[in-house]
């Protein structure tokens, strides 16, 4: 039996010092329903609106998933833990177990535009890698990214990502054709 046989572990949650990464409840749909639908937020996004129908079934779904599946997406609310305001539900983060190989995963991220700014992605997307790396044992993780998205770049670079790639017109958002990165990193350089 390889390590890529077994179930991964049950997920519960995961603690920074400032966040809570957890399943989706229903108490999310409100701020989930606004963020998706902020323009400013969904416009580097394969969206353009989000109904409170479609967050409702994606809550469900949610609720039921596990994180490390292989051929499936998982969605980490993105939770404040910290006194001024815990609990408040900031934005999600994504990772996706390939189908072929469940060591092999893409990630992606969601903040709230009040939220932006102030470290919450960077905090939220490397307690989501440590997870994908040392608890999934994950060998590799990748994200594409719009090359005009200036802050998921910078955030990319600031963990180590390396640029692999740039897709030209490779994707339809928004009304017109984009040029993404391929970032990728390896569990190896994230242990380094």
């Amino acid at each position: 039996m390889s390590i890529t046989d077994l179930a991964p572990p049950p997920f519960v949650a995961i603690e920074t010092p400032r966040l809570r990464l957890r399943h989706f409840d229903a108490g999310d749909l409100a701020t989930l329903v606004a963020y998706r639908n902020d323009p400013d937020v969904a416009r580097y996004q394969s969206w353009t609106s989000f109904t409170a129908e479609a967050a409702q079934a994606f809550i469900a779904e949610m609720r039921m998933a596990q994180p490390g599946i292989a051929g499936t997406w998982f969605q980490f609310a993105i939770e404040r833990r910290e006194a001024s305001n815990p609990g408040l539900h900031i934005g999600d983060c994504a990772l996706h177990t390939l189908a072929d190989d469940a060591r092999l995963g893409e990630i992606g991220y969601t903040l709230a535009t009040a939220h932006q700014g102030q470290g919450y992605a960077r905090e939220a997307v490397s307690a989501m890698l440590d997870h994908a790396f040392n608890s999934l044992h994950m060998h590799r993780i990748t994200a594409s990214v719009d090359t005009q998205n200036a802050p998921s770049i910078a955030l990319l670079e600031r963990l180590h990502f390396r640029r692999e790639g740039h897709f030209i017109q490779c994707g339809w958002y928004n009304g017109g054709w984009c040029d993404e990165y391929l970032y990728a990193m390896l569990r190896t350089g994230w242990k380094a």
